[in-house]
């Protein structure tokens, strides 16, 4: 299949299968469209993340393609991961300045973005705030702003909440889906709970157990 102009990334016949041997995925066909907020449920161990990771970049396939029409979202990718995977001895502002530090963003410039990333989550007023200040919840926002700094185009997003209880996740979910409304970024949520991709989601692409697909 070809990717049509509308289309952000286009996964089609998509196939993963890793050195243990283990298929992840086979003949997977996905397209992500342009300012959508895409979920992707399915059962644990069905592929969900080997999906993002393909589209991140972080791994290659074993066949198919990965097609960007309007040109590969190089540095216009933000990852948020399931754990938070700070650095404990970093403040706040230090671990959302990461990526901008490994880009040699300039200390001004970044100091700017590390602030507006911080509000967008509503952490401003935490900026010299350690880990072990914060809650769970507080944690997972450092995250995504860390994510927010380098001001990507596609956001992907895997089981983020999974791990917090009900209330801040809910309360996770709808600040979530103001920043999307407010930044209209393609959003890729990974999860396995059907109440949390309908709640978020424009579309809902469920998968079968491994090696996973699209049905």
């Amino acid at each position: 299949m070809t990717a049509a102009p509308s289309d952000l990334v286009r996964l089609t016949g998509v196939r993963k299968a890793f050195a243990s041997g283990t298929l992840a995925l086979d003949g997977l066909d996905l397209a992500i469209g342009q300012h959508e907020f895409l979920s992707i449920l399915g059962p644990s161990g069905c592929g969900k993340s080997t999906a993002l990771r393909l589209i991140a970049g972080l791994i290659e396939p074993n066949g198919g393609t990965i097609e960007w029409p309007k040109g590969q979202a190089a540095g216009g990718i933000g990852f948020v991961f399931q754990e938070p995977t700070l650095m404990p001895w970093a403040c706040v502002a230090g671990n959302v300045q990461l990526p901008l530090k490994l880009k040699s963003v300039p200390r001004a410039e970044a100091d700017k973005r590390v602030a507006e990333a911080l509000e967008m989550v509503g952490l401003d007023g935490f900026e010299d705030a350690y880990l072990r200040e914060l809650s769970g919840g507080m944690k997972m926002r450092v995250s995504i702003a860390r994510a927010l700094v380098t001001r990507p185009r596609l956001l992907l997003m895997d089981e983020p909440f999974a791990a917090l209880d009900e209330i801040t996740r809910l309360k996770l979910n709808n600040d979530l889906l103001e920043l999307w409304r407010a930044q209209s970024w393609t959003v890729v949520f990974v999860t396995h709970s059907v109440f949390e991709s309908v709640y978020l989601s424009q579309r809902v692409a469920v998968m079968t157990a491994r090696p996973g697909r699209i049905v």
